[in-house]
């Protein structure tokens, strides 16, 4: 297997446009490869300037996950810090945690920020949904969002080949109307649903409206978890 490491995007084009597979660390497809035979041309943006980004908004795919730090909002600080133990997360990094996982363990945390992907096609770098990356797989440069006023995130413990574990994620973002607007996502089993509301700081008014929405037939244990996140929020939203 012949390894690429472009060092710009017309450089990583010319990759694809070669048919090199995309990799990120390698934590997820190394066994299928020993398994199945490695490709003949691989491409990682190890060294991709605009897949290393970090900070003021900015995440990444190439960052890996034991780099994120303060610079990031808590919800994708501790998502991050939950992601397998601290072997995996010096070798996983963002864009395969996202793209080429199952579990997506940042997903919840990237939606509550309302982060936008950056990804990279033959023909340019553009942006687009999450919904859309993860649907179609493409290849990730990073993410970028506008700060919250507070984020929060929640993954209860699994059990060792047993189904994913509960993950709760939270944010509060200022709205152009001067309210607030609270965006939730939690992942049940594989599948992640999300909603948001403009809320006040009444917090069972809130959880009662999400009741209605999309979020309304999760587990109790998923309610609980949400209902002292966005307790927690909207007190801190108001200091």
């Amino acid at each position: 297997m012949l390894l690429r490491l472009p060092t710009s995007v017309s450089e990583a084009q010319e990759c694809m446009a070669e048919g090199a597979v995309p990799i990120g660390g390698a934590t997820l497809v190394w066994a299928g490869w020993q398994r199945d035979g490695f490709p003949e041309l691989a491409m990682s943006l190890r060294d991709l300037p605009e897949a290393n980004t970090l900070g003021d908004g900015t995440l990444g795919a190439a960052v890996v996950l034991h780099r994120i730090d303060d610079r990031l909002p808590e919800v994708l600080r501790r998502a991050a810090a939950t992601v397998g133990t601290g072997a995996v997360r010096r070798t996983a990094t963002v864009g395969g945690n996202l793209v080429g996982s199952s579990l997506r363990c940042l997903l919840p945390g990237a939606l509550v920020l309302d982060a936008r992907a950056v990804i990279l096609e033959q023909d340019g770098v553009r942006e687009t949904d999450l919904a859309e990356v993860v649907a179609k797989r493409h290849l990730l440069l990073g993410l970028r969002w506008s700060a919250p006023t507070a984020s929060s995130y929640h993954k209860s413990e699994g059990a060792a080949g047993g189904a994913p574990p509960l993950v709760v994620a939270s944010a509060l973002h200022p709205a152009a109307d001067g309210r607030r607007l609270l965006r939730v996502a939690v992942r049940d089993g594989y599948e992640v649903l999300g909603d948001s509301i403009l809320c006040d700081t009444d917090a069972d008014s809130v959880l009662g409206t999400l009741r209605n929405g999309d979020l309304g037939q999760l587990p109790s244990d998923a309610w609980d978890i949400m209902s002292r996140q966005t307790t927690d929020l909207l007190a801190r939203g108001t200091e």
